[in-house]
């Protein structure tokens, strides 16, 4: 997304009033809020049993028996899955595409948002559809959709072999495999599970069972050298291309290269690995004992731990700094560089960066209204609704959008705010 056409002026926009959405409608669904903060949207019925789309308080001009999953696309564009006459598809701006399915699910779009895949059913035969666009080939189930990052290459996980589902020794020999693109990869597996593309969407990795007992990494149909007794999600190096996933070893979980560990430390828990933007650095949520969850960086873990959970864990774009929620003791906090920041919250959301990794935002909430803070401090303003904070693409400013900025206020806003005037 091209956040350096955004109206970055400092102060406060008034978008729309839900409140008139409620009397205008016969209910209101959950509303959301494009990246730019410029468009608030709801799924609404009307009193003849009809859905459309709200965008700021003006409905889409097509109706629908059935809405479900808004979302926004490219250029801030609402997208949202259809029914008509018991068929689905997915609607771009309430513009549907122009075959209809069975039943369609799980959308996934590119990083710009402008490409738009999900999963679709047709009789027996399942499916992806891209743009509008489905797959020649169809298979007995569907799972774990994922899209390259430029959005133009897809892959699922697929059954090519039948079998009942008391047919354990026909599940043994394997009848599940990946598909990309609609074309199967030459090896089945017992299970397949998460896969990752590369930063080019030339290759893919997945993780898989072979037998009852042995977990590999697959790359592009080749499975690694050795088994593990666990795996999760590979991640590809964004610098050298390689491969690298959590695996399960004796002692303990470790991160492994190419099929060989590379970490020292054993961990009770290792998973959600992510890269920094230039693959120097790589951290993961983990627990060193049981009951005790915390970030390591390149193997190191943090020197506090949650007796909770974490999660959301974030890297800074220069790849030096690390920050995370995490609950421990019945609170939520921020975490970053290995501190807690002072308060506690009721939930508190994902962190985001700032784009010179010097400032981190996220959203809290507290006694039911939300807020977000900033380096650890809280803005003054306090919401019924918010969604997460975002940076100007120079680090000075911060947009936050927001529903109810004071008592009794139905009004949904965008604000700008100035980074030097709130931090001195």
């Amino acid at each position: 997304m091209n956040y350096s056409q955004w109206d970055w002026n400092v102060g406060k926009k008034v978008i729309a009033d839900l409140s008139q959405w409620r009397n205008a409608f016969e209910w209101v669904e959950e509303p959301y809020v494009s990246p730019d903060g410029e468009t608030i949207a709801a799924i609404v019925k009307t009193d003849d049993m009809a859905f459309s789309v709200c965008e700021n308080g003006v409905s889409w001009e097509k109706y629908f028996d059935k809405i479900w999953y808004l979302r926004f696309g490219s250029g801030n564009c609402p997208v949202a899955i259809v029914s008509e006459n018991s068929m689905w598809t997915v609607a771009v701006a309430g513009q549907p595409w122009g075959n209809w399915y069975e039943f369609v699910w799980d959308t996934r779009f590119s990083l710009d948002g402008k490409y738009i895949t999900v999963a679709a059913q047709d009789g027996s035969k399942y499916f992806a559809v891209s743009d509008g666009i489905a797959w020649q080939q169809a298979f007995f189930s569907i799972s774990n959709l994922a899209v390259s990052h430029d959005g133009k290459n897809a892959a699922a996980v697929v059954q090519t072999i039948p079998f009942n589902s008391g047919d354990i020794f026909k599940f043994q020999e394997g009848c599940y495999t990946v598909a990309v693109n609609g074309k199967t990869w030459d090896n089945n597996f017992l299970n397949v599970w998460d896969m990752s593309f590369s930063p080019d969407g030339r290759h893919l990795a997945a993780e898989v069972r072979k037998t009852l007992y042995d977990y590999t990494i697959v790359v592009d149909g080749q499975p690694w050298d050795k088994n593990f007794l666990s795996v999760w999600k590979p991640k590809f190096n964004p610098k050298d291309g390689s491969v690298t996933a959590p695996v399960k070893v004796n002692g303990g979980w470790a991160l492994a290269r190419n099929g060989e560990v590379i970490w020292e430390e054993r961990f009770f828990q290792l998973w959600h690995h992510q890269y920094s933007p230039d693959g120097e650095n790589i951290a993961a949520i983990v627990a060193p004992k049981f009951g005790q969850w915390t970030i390591a960086v390149n193997g190191k873990p943090w020197p506090s731990t949650f007796n909770n959970l974490v999660t959301d864990l974030a890297i800074s774009p220069d790849g030096k700094r690390t920050a995370c929620a995490a609950r421990t003791k019945g609170q939520w906090h921020i975490a970053a560089d290995g501190q807690c920041w002072d308060n506690g919250y009721d939930m508190a959301w994902a962190p985001v960066f700032s784009p010179d990794s010097r400032h981190i935002a996220a959203k809290v909430e507290k006694n039911g209204r939300f807020f977000i803070v900033i380096d650890g401090r809280p803005l003054t303003y306090d919401f019924a609704a918010a969604w997460g904070p975002l940076f100007s693409p120079d680090s000075n400013k911060l947009l936050v959008r927001g529903i109810g900025g004071g008592k009794n206020d139905g009004n949904y806003c965008r604000y700008v705010f100035e980074l030097s005037e709130f931090l001195a």
